[in-house]
């Protein structure tokens, strides 16, 4: 029977050091291969040393495309490719980017999810957002197990705490231990294997590069009246998605947590554009008051100066929500309580 031999890591900011010490701690003779992925930026490559140097005792490579999966050994997701495993062998897949990211982490969970089932251990890390979570449901859906980091433990908390509410986890646990597990849980028999749901297989060749449209997206999403942060298409909500997912029509996908954040930014800019314009219009009308008084134009002296009090007055309303945009929101009575 087959052991449990696909080890999937991901994380993003915070993810450096616990993944230091989640390598540090594996043997010699483990009976997996370890995939990771963090989120890094186009033609950074330092992560490889820095990685090596912590798995002093397994060799570490940078994924390329064709390179066979062994046993015993590290394989790190390269720069603006997507990390998908398939028959054997790493693909490195120029699909659409995830939560604005490529190499994301969602693909390495389902296409391990996709290619080896109930063998996979799926890992999420420190990080921002909710990237993870939806690879690592993918992973429970096809028979894998699921390890979070301990929130209390991470750097960044939130993909861990993303990942404990989409899905009812197997472990969490703090990074110091998670090493040591996983040498353990590498050498258990895998379960059963479970049917793949095509909706996981889609999304797999979608990140690979295959050709998405309306009809491909229809398959899997429904449209909704929001716009894609990146392109500016419609984008569909992908069916009973834990975390809830967006794609649009190019293939771009996001959780709704990322879409909020590129909203957010996108609302601020645009306030800080109608101030500007409005302070620029209350300027010029003051300027023509100013005119019509020194021309003896009374009459038409004050109907400017009127305006040019209006447009004061918008300025500020603005100013007042640009400000509250930046405000930390009040905590809840129940703050860092975790749903049942």
């Amino acid at each position: 029977m087959d052991n449990r031999d696909i080890i999937v890591i991901g994380g993003s900011s915070g993810a450096t050091a616990p993944l230091k010490a989640i390598l540090s701690a594996l043997p010699q003779d483990l009976p997996a291969a370890v995939f990771v992925v963090l989120h890094i930026p186009a033609r950074s490559l330092g992560l490889l040393a820095t990685v090596a140097s912590a798995a002093a005792r397994l060799p570490v490579h940078a994924a390329a495309d064709g390179m066979p999966i062994s046993p015993g050994n590290i394989y790190l997701g390269v720069p603006d490719h997507h990390l998908i495993l398939a028959d054997g062998q790493i693909r490195l897949g120029r699909g659409p980017r995830e939560n604005m990211a490529r190499p994301s982490i969602d693909p390495l969970f389902r296409s391990a999810a996709v290619s080896y089932g109930p063998r996979v251990i799926g890992v999420v890390l420190s990080g921002l957002l909710n990237d993870g979570a939806s690879g690592l449901e993918a992973i429970k859906r096809c028979g894998g197990l699921t390890l979070v980091q301990d929130p209390a433990d991470a750097i960044a908390d939130e993909m861990p705490r993303s990942a404990l509410q989409a899905l009812e986890v197997d472990l969490t646990l703090p990074a110091a231990r998670i090493g040591d597990i996983l040498s353990e849980l590498a050498s258990d028999p895998a379960g059963p294997a479970l049917p793949v749901p095509p909706e996981i297989r889609l999304e797999v060749d979608i990140a690979a590069g295959a050709r998405v449209d309306s009809d491909v997206l229809r398959r899997i999403a429904d449209p909704a009246a929001v716009s894609c942060p990146q392109c500016g298409g419609v984008l569909s909500m992908v069916r009973e998605a834990k975390p809830l997912r967006f794609r649009c029509q190019v293939g771009h996908a996001y959780t709704a947590d990322v879409v909020a954040k590129e909203q957010e930014n996108a609302v601020d800019e645009a306030l800080r554009v109608a101030l500007r314009i409005i302070e620029e219009r209350a300027e010029l009308v003051r300027r023509m008051a100013a005119d019509g008084r020194n021309a003896g134009r009374r009459a038409l002296a004050e109907m400017y100066e009127e305006r040019a009090a209006e447009y004061s007055d918008y300025a500020e309303t603005i100013r007042k929500a640009v400000l509250l945009s930046l405000s930390p929101p009040e905590p809840s009575g129940n703050e860092g309580a975790q749903d049942d």
